[in-house]
């Protein structure tokens, strides 16, 4: 499914066309992959409408792939063909800078993004550096495995990015695949926190109350205590300025989200120090995945037997996904598979 044009997904309904490509070509320490799932992320709507726009156009979007290796380069010796495979968002980072050297290629100067900078999952076959490639355990289907990918890793990120200790109130604004992997996650890691989640869908917030929330509300909501930490998964300004508002002293809101939409700044000009900042609050930002956050969290998933609940759609049935995303029918992740 190739992507041609930036534009709003409301005047371009049908981004993605099916389109017929070579299949790529496996370089000397690549791996060639046969994809059989790919899962749909919100950051390919901020490619679509051109808040995080790709280098260069037409481009393959998906980067929550799995799929067996269908060849590998000559210089690659750590995967057979076969084997199972995963791709996630970092596709490459240099290796060699200051970030790379001390564990954080998330901030490469390089880094390479699956799906925006090189070609990603929407297709029957991509390629990626082997040592970018992750094995997935068995106990996932193709399925359940792809949203771990993203969803769970970036989720897994801000889990450890936000500071967390068992038994602190822990808020969660927006409850698509990440927020629902985060909330599993924490019933595994932090059996004694209590979840607070914020969404303006009443589907989702019944679906965390399902998951074992011990409150949900919208936005503009007050929760019945104030929150330790706030982990922020929306696309929009407002959910920052009303956590901020239900952090307590000394709190910290991690926002997980790549990019804001620019029509809800004017959220911002009611940002107010006292009731927003004051009280040492703090804001961190989450910025990609490493290779290592991936490998962690898959083995913590396998572990606990955590696995995402999954949507799937035929892989020609990719607007639809991504529409219906847009639209916030969500539960749990949506997933694409390639026949």
């Amino acid at each position: 499914m190739l992507l041609r044009h930036i534009a709003p997904l409301e005047d371009s309904p049908e981004p993605l066309t099916l389109t017929a490509l070579p299949d790529p070509t496996c370089g000397d320490s690549d791996l060639l992959v046969k994809v059989s799932a790919c899962g749909v992320c919100h950051t390919e709507l901020d490619e679509i409408e051109g808040r995080t726009p790709p280098r260069e156009l037409p481009v393959i979007p998906g980067h929550q792939v799995i799929g067996t290796v269908a060849e590998r380069g000559k210089n690659v010796r750590a995967f057979s063909v076969g084997e199972r495979v995963g791709v996630g968002w970092i596709h490459s980072a240099c290796g060699t800078c200051a970030y790379c050297q001390r564990g954080e290629e998330n901030l490469c100067p390089s880094f390479r993004a699956t799906g925006r900078d090189v070609h990603g999952g929407y297709a029957q076959f991509m390629t990626v550096p082997a040592e970018f490639a992750h094995r997935i355990p068995p106990a996932f289907s193709d399925a359940e495995a792809a949203p771990l990918l993203c969803a769970g890793a970036i989720g897994y990120r801000s889990l450890r990015l936000a500071d967390m200790h068992d038994g602190y109130r822990l808020g969660l604004a927006g409850f698509g695949a990440s927020a629902h992997l985060v909330a599993k996650l924490v019933h595994h890691l932090f059996p004694r926190t209590q979840l607070f989640v914020f969404s303006r869908s009443e589907g989702e917030r019944r679906f965390a109350e399902e998951l074992g929330a011990a409150w949900s509300g919208d936005f503009t909501d007050t929760p019945p205590v104030k929150l330790d930490r706030i982990i922020d998964t929306t696309p929009a300004w407002k959910p920052v300025v009303e956590s901020l508002r239900h952090l307590a002293p000394g709190g910290r809101l991690t926002i997980n989200a790549i990019r804001k939409e620019p029509h809800d700044q004017d959220s911002l000009s009611r940002l107010d120090y006292a009731e927003h900042l004051w009280m040492e609050k703090e804001v961190k930002s989450v910025a990609n995945v490493t290779r290592a956050d991936i490998r962690e969290f898959l083995e913590i998933a396998s572990r606990a037997g955590l696995t995402p609940e999954v949507e799937e759609f035929p892989l020609e049935e990719a607007n639809r996904a991504l529409r219906e995303l847009k639209e916030r029918k969500i539960r749990g992740a949506k997933v694409l598979r390639t026949s």
